[in-house]
């Protein structure tokens, strides 16, 4: 986990991760803990997760950053390239561990690649 703090806001928000299997949005997190902790004591310590590789962000619908708990990353190279599902009737996010392949661009290179999709879940499915 690196050098982080095991304050009170990094307990309660790893606890947020590590009690549910689908990423999550910081203004969900920021509404359900407001009461608890300001809006940038929460950012900050999401922040500093993603740096030391326990969570990854990507933007969803509308512009909003969600985060989600990594697998196999540390603070000096995240190993999340895989694509994320949007449910476009309840609003769940979630990882899909699926490949994906991002192809090399000439001249360029990539160094973050951010792949959303959208549609219906299993559950709204049904």
């Amino acid at each position: 986990m690196g050098v982080i703090r095991k304050t009170k806001a990094v307990e309660v928000l790893l606890n947020e991760f590590n009690t549910r299997a689908v990423a999550i949005s910081a203004k969900t997190l920021i509404d359900q803990l407001r009461t608890t902790f300001n809006k940038t004591t929460i950012y900050r310590v999401l922040d500093k997760l993603e740096d030391d590789g326990i969570l990854h962000s990507f933007l969803g619908k509308d512009g909003l950053k969600w985060y989600a708990k990594c697998h196999g990353c540390t603070a000096k190279e995240h190993q999340d390239l895989h694509p994320h599902f949007q449910c476009l009737n309840c609003g769940k996010v979630d990882c899909l561990q699926v490949p994906v392949t991002i192809s090399e661009i000439p001249n360029r290179k990539i160094l973050v690649s951010q792949v959303l999709i959208q549609g219906t879940c299993e559950e709204c499915i049904k």
